[in-house]
This record gives C-alpha cells, structure tokens and sequence, in this order.
C-alpha cells in the first residue's frame, strides 16, 4: 500500500492536483488487465487509477497501449451526452504508464442487482445510451490505441487485421477452442464480403457486459445508469458489434427494453440477415477473445474449465451459423 501512495501521489502533482490532499488509496476490483484503484482526497473527491502490466506479462496482440483507446472512449462519450468517466491524465509513455480518471456513482450491476420493476427501464435507458455512442463517428476504422497497426480506410480491412491477431493468439497460447483456429479463419474469410456494408465507422465500446454498467441509485429517485465504464476495449466499427455484450452469448433480440431504447434515440436497430451475418461474426470474435485470454492471464483449471464450459459452445454454434450463412465446407476457402 505505501508504493499505491507514493505513486497515487506522484500521478496527482502530474494532473496538477493537490498530493497532498490524498486520503486514501483503495483497490478496485473486477478487472482482469489492468491495476485499478480508487484515489479519495481529503474533500470527498473520488478518482480511478488505472495502471497496466508490464510489458514482459503476456497478453493479447490488441491489448497493447489500452489506456490509450480507453481515454478516446471517455472523450466520445462526452460528446455523445453519455454518462462515463471523464479522463483527467494520460501517461501512456510513462515508465509505468496510467491513465487518471474521474469516477462514476453507482456500483456494477450485478452487484446492484436491479429489481424486475427496474429493469426495463434500465435497459431502455442503455439501449439508448449506446444509440448515443454510435452518432460519434471518426475517420477510419479499428482500434485507435495502434496495436494493431494504423486504422484503417475500409472495415472489412480492420476486422480482418483484428480476428487475424486473436488467431495468432491462439496459435501462439494454444488455449481450448472448440474449432481449429485454421477452421475459424476461414470461416471468417468466407464471411469478409458481409463486412464491406459498414461504410461510417462509430464509437463502438465492445465490452458492455454487465459488470462494466454502473447503476446508480440516488436518495428519492428511481435507479438510473451511473456510467459506462472501462472502454478500453473501443475500436472505430460496425454498431452492430455494440449488440454482443450486452447480450452476452445470448441474443440482443431478447431484449426489446435495450432495443426500444436504441430507437428512441438512434432509429431502430437493423438486424436483418446481413447484419445477422456480421452479428455472428463479432460473437465469434468476442468468444476467440475470452477462451484464449485465460493462458497469457494464467486463470487457473477450475476458472479455464467454467469458460470453456461457458463459451465453448456459444463460440461453435456461432461458426455453425457463419458456415451455413456462407456456404462454407472445409477446403472449399483456403487460403
């Protein structure tokens, strides 16, 4: 704890914020990357700290530079009127980068359990929330933190380079997957021509399970959403990849409090069969994500066993459908 002040400290004087005004440092928990704690000053003042690992700790070829995306989120998020952490210091390039963010009220939405009388009404506000996000739109696609090489002019472009570097991944960490990684990667270049229907690329966070939707309930009114939260994981895309986390391994078209909401707000949500297509496409790449996540994150048996039991059979059902979506049969795309 004495190292978390001293560098709490540090990371305030850098943000033009009193150190001396430090209260005390808390860990957060819930993240499986960075170091995150809650920085209190002696008036109340809540911040969020995130500190990455270092570079020798394996992980994920998007992973790199994180913080980095994770600001541009905040900085879209403002301007889509939606209510997030606001960045206050980036250091990426710091010998033990961070990024300073201010904090949002509420507590994850598991934890604060919301009542059937409240949920509806919390996911229309989400649903709307995420229409908001997708009117932020930027100048070419992937992920901005530029792990995977500079964005891209065309999407089909940036999906690509993203699913061919969680491929690799799993070439390199050799974790469980239900299919070869050979058998996904065609799969996925059958699917390629579905993707060049995405002509604008949006603000997409891509990681709205249901840990990372704060709720917030303040004193004499109705539970509210308090703040999105690590959008780390933001790329410039398709909004339909939006609609895997928030309906994760499930089917966003369950959800029609989440997608009431997105057409008051953004128009309704097109989810016919091309965009079925490519739906399936970003399951798939969500689930390639979180089975080969649990070797570099060292997650142990019990916890890598959950996941394969859990994803294991989302992530082949989804390369069913991209299959009969496309007409693949093995052999028939080699590269």
């Amino acid at each position: 704890m004495g190292d978390s002040r001293k560098r709490a400290r540090r990371v305030l004087a850098a943000a033009g914020l009193p150190p001396d005004a430090l209260s005390e440092v808390r860990p957060l928990a819930g993240g499986t990357y960075n170091t995150v704690e809650e920085i209190l000053l002696s008036d109340g003042t809540r911040y969020v700290l995130k500190v990455p690992p270092p570079p020798t700790v394996p992980g994920l070829r998007h992973e790199r530079r994180l913080l980095v995306a994770e600001a541009g989120f905040c900085a879209g998020a403002a301007r889509a009127r939606v209510p997030a952490p606001r960045a206050v210091f980036l250091a990426p390039d710091d010998p033990e980068p961070y990024l300073l963010l201010t904090a949002c009220p509420g507590v994850p939405w598991p934890e604060a359990a919301p009542a059937d009388e409240e949920r509806d009404a919390l996911r229309t506000e989400l649903g709307r929330q995420v229409a908001r996000l997708h009117q932020v739109t930027g100048t070419a696609f992937g992920y901005p933190s530029g792990a995977l090489g500079p964005l891209a002019a065309d999407w089909r472009t940036a999906f690509t380079a993203m699913t061919d570097a969680v491929l690799a991944d799993a070439r390199d960490h050799r974790p469980w997957l239900p299919r070869p990684a050979d058998e996904a990667a065609a799969l996925f270049r059958a699917a390629a021509p579905a993707l060049d229907a995405v002509t604008v690329p949006v603000l997409v966070h891509f990681d709205l399970w249901p840990g990372n939707i704060l709720v917030d309930r303040p004193a004499g009114g109705p539970a509210r959403i308090g703040g999105l939260i690590d959008g780390e994981r933001m790329f410039w895309g398709d909004p339909v990849a939006d609609f895997v986390s928030p309906a994760l391994l499930d089917d966003i078209r369950r959800d029609d409090a989440f997608l009431t909401g997105y057409a008051e707000e953004g128009g309704p949500a097109v989810l016919d069969e091309a965009a079925r297509l490519r739906l399936a496409l970003y399951r798939a790449y969500l689930d390639l994500i979180m089975l080969t996540e649990t070797v570099p994150r060292a997650v142990g048996a019990e916890d890598a066993r959950r996941v394969r039991e859990w994803v294991g059979p989302h992530l082949e059902a989804t390369l069913d459908e991209i299959a009969e979506a496309t007409g693949y049969a093995p052999g028939k795309f080699t590269s």
